[in-house]
């Protein structure tokens, strides 16, 4: 049988080896991994079919690999991974959930846990039971002590059923809570938050466990990282026996805010979970999880960086396609650095919005030529925004690009166009057109690194 990979991320190789060893240790199988490659598959008339082949492993077990391209409707972890001759379909059932961070308590203590947490216990709702994965695929070094934060959230989702990969665990901290009262116990010996601020705390009486915390953000439900802590806490108490009321206070939102919709009421059906003062209404039916992607501009994106990725010697520097996880740039000494959202946050703050850094969608590098191309991501309706925003990378490429990249002759600026019935390009800064039929079109003044890159997937298809 065949391993699908369904993700909305840029698959990568070293997330893909990890998840290919996580499979065959569960299988008890062996395989052999050896230069993992990600390889667009064609049509005999040369149109991408919208699938990836994973090559480079030699296993008796798995025939082939593929990867193909989804969106999730709501709160969707990063890889659904199925085992079954066919390409997956929402009639069929996942053997993992796997959901990949490069973030750690060095940089964030919410978003390396709550604030991803929430997906693991989404997930229920559609598939119950299904193995569930944390995957750190850390670049920067992780915190030599765990903040109170990390090792809560972490002690939650291990209760909860969360394997935890690529992160080093302290055995005699980061275990499973075994009971109701120790989860409450550990919480509330937590420091408390500013004043003004509302407390998460936990507090049994009877029968009733109350959980405070607010969940009001923007004018609805939409609190995040709030909406992840609250959401694993009560995962949790019900994974540990508790079958007594659960109620949500303090949350701050009014019954107008309760749509049947948002994916914490979903949860909060799941696990029979209150809100103070409020009704909550059973969803009418559970629609669908996910769907295969054949809209977003990412695809276009994404088809250019691992095509260059896998048939030239250039690499990507730096990624945010549409959708996905913002990454790090990558200097010239290879040192993974976060790009800042403004040149200066008080004076941004102050009102000066010229302080923002507007990034490209994707910035390879081409070593043989030394230029340095920022790819502007669209779809075939909106390029003419595309076009106009490559006015803005002044900031990004002179922080960035001109200060760690010195001896590269050339910066390129270029839109990647996805979508559409089109089969030529007009506008000369627009450099490749994938079109809805995986059509590849290269414009007239496409990058050489472009034009090498797709010569030679050809050539590779035509052996």
């Amino acid at each position: 049988m065949n391993l699908w990979i369904l993700t909305e991320e840029r698959p990568k190789k070293e997330v893909l080896g990890a998840i290919i060893e996580k499979f065959a240790k569960d299988r008890g199988i062996a395989c052999f991994i050896n230069n993992i490659r990600i390889l667009p598959l064609l049509n005999d008339d040369k149109t991408f079919t919208f699938t990836y082949e994973v090559k480079g492993l030699d296993s008796q077990y798995v025939n082939r690999i593929f990867i193909k391209t989804v969106s999730g409707y709501s709160s969707f972890v990063d890889f659904l991974i199925f085992f079954q001759e066919k390409e997956p379909t929402l009639n069929d059932t996942p053997i993992y959930a796997i959901e990949e961070t490069k973030t750690d308590d060095a940089e964030s203590r919410n978003t390396g846990v709550y604030q991803r947490a929430s997906k693991f216990v989404y997930i229920e709702y559609y598939y119950p039971n299904i193995k569930k994965i944390m995957l750190y695929s850390l670049q920067v070094n992780q915190k030599e002590e765990a903040t109170p934060t990390n090792i809560f959230g972490t002690r939650c989702l291990l209760t909860i059923g969360v394997e935890i990969l690529g992160k080093r665990l302290d055995p005699e901290v980061m275990i499973p809570f075994t009971s109701v009262d120790e989860v409450i116990a550990a919480k509330n010996a937590m420091r408390q938050p500013p004043a003004g601020n509302v407390p998460i705390n936990i507090y049994k009486t009877g029968n009733k466990i109350q959980v405070s915390g607010r969940l009001f953000k923007d004018k609805g439900l939409s609190h995040d990282p709030n909406i992840g802590s609250l959401s694993l806490i009560c995962s949790t108490l019900r994974t540990l026996g508790w079958q007594g009321e659960l109620e949500i206070t303090l949350h701050g939102l009014s019954q107008s805010h309760v749509n049947a919709t948002n994916k914490f009421i979903k949860i909060a059906n799941r696990f029979n979970i209150g809100l103070d003062g409020l009704t909550i209404a059973n969803p009418k039916e559970k629609e669908a999880y996910w769907r295969y992607d054949t809209q977003g501009e990412k695809l276009g994106t994404i088809f250019v960086h691992l095509v260059v990725d896998n048939f030239t010697n250039g690499f990507s520097i730096y990624e945010n396609h549409a959708g996905c996880e913002r990454g790090y740039f990558l200097t010239s000494k290879g040192e993974p650095i976060v790009v800042e959202k403004y040149k200066d946050k008080v004076a941004y703050k102050a009102g000066d919005k010229s302080q923002i850094i507007h990034i490209p969608d994707l910035v390879l590098a081409d070593i043989d030529r030394l230029k340095i191309i920022n790819v502007e991501g669209k779809k075939d309706t909106t390029m003419e925004q595309g076009i106009q925003e490559l006015n803005n990378f002044d900031a990004f490429e002179n922080t960035y690009i001109k200060t760690y990249y010195p001896d590269y002759t050339e910066i390129i600026r270029t839109v990647v166009i996805y979508g559409g019935v089109k089969e030529a390009i007009d506008r000369i800064e627009v450099s490749f057109l994938l079109n809805k039929e995986g059509k590849m079109v290269l414009g007239i003044q496409a990058p050489e690194l472009f034009q090498e890159a797709i010569r030679n997937l050809l050539d590779y298809w035509r052996l």
